[in-house]
């Protein structure tokens, strides 16, 4: 699916869009270069611990950056770090307060990889919605799972994250079973299931019309340590 109009036309009829990497792969460079893919994968290494969970887990890290587009302006631009918030309409488990996580690297934020990430977001993004400003908010987001200990990648559940459109791209997976991402219409009902595998494997979601979430991962080897690392960018008018 890296035709841009197909693949418009399947998020606009069903809600979402599961991409494989290879063709995944293909969109993003005609929007860019992936040249720096190894360094930017390499970068979920060093996340800072997520201190945020209302739910006492210590399993999630993440690192945090906030962009803008300006309607008729080809540039993406970075702005100054700030605080992630979401109401607790939308994350009744750490919704409701501010939320400080550390930047994401200016080289990886200012990388050809996320570059070419947020330029094909931007262009998906117009196609679905028409050319507007854009709130852009990028999260770095390691799950980890021990024995004894599962991670959850969505421990709020079912959601929407009070956005227009999220992209959820695979950065990386090492010893972890399970993972699934499930999409539901605004009623509950299942629309569809898929598990991200392959690094560029990617979910892209209207916001608006659906909910998501994603099963706990577990090791596979319960004598090592696993984890899934993705990359959530969601593009809010």
């Amino acid at each position: 699916m890296s035709n841009p109009d197909k693949l418009t036309e399947t998020i606009r009829e069903a809600g979402f869009a599961f991409v494989h990497a290879d063709e995944m792969q293909v969109a993003l460079q005609r929007a860019g270069s992936l040249e720096d893919f190894p360094s930017f994968a390499a970068s979920w290494d060093d996340l800072g611990l997520d201190t945020y969970m209302a739910d006492g887990g210590r399993y999630r890290k993440r690192r945090f950056a906030v962009f803008g587009a300006r309607a008729g302006v080809p540039a993406i631009e970075r702005k100054p770090h700030q605080p992630h918030y979401q109401s607790r309409d939308y994350n009744p488990l750490n919704g409701g307060i501010e939320r400080w996580f550390p930047p994401i690297l200016p080289e990886i934020g200012a990388g050809p990889t996320m570059t070419s990430i947020l330029h094909f977001c931007r262009d998906l993004f117009d196609r679905l919605s028409g050319p507007r400003d854009w709130h852009i908010e990028l999260h770095q987001f390691r799950i980890e799972a021990r024995r004894g200990v599962a991670g959850c990648p969505t421990p709020e559940g079912r959601h929407r994250d009070g956005v227009d459109h999220v992209l959820v791209l695979l950065a990386g997976r090492r010893n972890v079973q399970s993972g699934m991402t499930t999409i539901h219409d605004l009623d509950g009902s299942t629309l569809g299931s898929f598990t991200l595998t392959e690094p560029l494997d990617a979910a892209l979601v209207d916001d608006r019309r659906v909910l998501h979430g994603v099963t706990p991962v577990e090791p596979v080897d319960p004598r090592e340590p696993g984890f899934r690392d993705v990359l959530v960018v969601t593009f809010r008018r």
